[in-house]
């Protein structure tokens, strides 16, 4: 056989397949088959709202389908499987069968088609579309189209994305076809775009900016010192009782330092003294911490009362 001829075969199988199952499992509520051409045999998926139904009692009406489909069809070794639809309102092929027995029923078309439409909508499909053809209202036959949403009519989305169901509702009048055309909910679409959302930068102040900036800093040094070892309770109270120290020794140490350096002046007044100078006169009675030394030959002192160098022979006013 010609590959031509085989993939004609293959396809016709499948869509006589497809029309005795929705034939036998109408009552179950079918929504279509998956065929999977395995090397074990040929792995068949039917879709349906009620599985049970599907399967039967312990498992007697999908035996029977599966022998009916080897003795009916050339298929190898084939294995029936049923899946449940979770949402019938997105399946194409349960709402054309719905809406052809609705209108098998008595409704008014239009009202089976928007009332179809309005539950494929608010089950969350990007686009709908019902197409209800045959003797409407009158002895010739017309066509009727409801669209809702954005649908796809021509190239490859239809294959990918674009779910089709076919149904017949059978009157007085003659037949009429339903045809239902879902976009689900999630799917990709060719021509989809979105628009970035640019963020306008409002300007901020120098003061500001430099105000978030040493806030900023103050925030990491924090951070850091949080992040970093304490130091022990003890450590903290050693170094406290080393500062009072040193600032207690620090005045003691000025005042010794002012100490040595008025005595060092006065040795080396006496040091450098010549070997002519005169004699160094007798200490007065009733003078507190006196001092003295030899300048340009002339012996001077300091004492209480009079904090300044002077000569010795000097007489205070206190003495007139």
């Amino acid at each position: 056989m010609a590959i031509e001829k085989k993939f004609v075969q293959e396809g016709y199988v499948k869509a006589s397949m497809d029309e005795f199952f929705s034939k036998q499992l109408s009552r179950a509520g079918y929504g279509g088959m998956d065929i999977n051409r395995t090397p074990m045999g040929t792995q068949i998926t039917i879709y349906s709202e009620k599985p049970g139904m599907v399967i039967g009692k312990a498992g007697k009406v999908i035996r029977k389908l599966t022998r009916d489909i080897d003795r009916l069809y050339d298929v190898d070794n084939p294995q029936i499987d049923a899946q449940e639809v979770r949402k019938p309102e997105l399946n194409a092929q349960m709402m054309a069968s719905r809406l052809a027995s609705s209108i098998e029923r008595g409704w008014y078309f239009r009202k089976a088609g928007h009332n179809t439409m309005r539950a494929i909508m608010n089950s969350g499909a990007l686009g709908c579309e019902i197409v209800i053809s045959g003797k409407l209202t009158g002895a010739r036959s017309r066509v009727e189209k409801l669209v809702n949403g954005y649908i796809k009519h021509a190239g490859k989305p239809v294959d990918d994305i674009v779910d089709e169901g076919f149904a017949t509702a059978v009157r007085k009048l003659g037949t009429l076809g339903c045809k239902v055309r879902i976009i689900p909910p999630g799917a990709v679409l060719p021509d989809s775009f979105h628009l970035k959302d640019i963020v306008e930068e409002v300007p901020v102040p120098e003061e500001s900016a430099a105000t978030e900036e040493e806030s900023s800093d103050i925030e990491k040094l924090v951070e850091t010192e949080a992040e970093g070892e304490v130091a022990d309770e003890e450590e903290a109270e050693e170094v406290v009782e080393e500062s009072a120290t040193e600032e207690a020794e620090e005045p003691a140490a000025e005042e010794e330092a002012s100490e040595e350096t008025s005595e060092e002046t006065v040795e080396e007044a006496t040091e450098e003294a010549p070997e002519n100078a005169p004699e160094e006169p007798e200490p007065m009675e009733g003078l507190v911490d006196e001092q003295r030394r030899l300048m340009d030959d002339v012996w001077q002192h300091k004492h209480e009362g009079y904090d300044y160098w002077h000569p010795i022979a000097r007489v205070h006013k206190e003495d007139k």
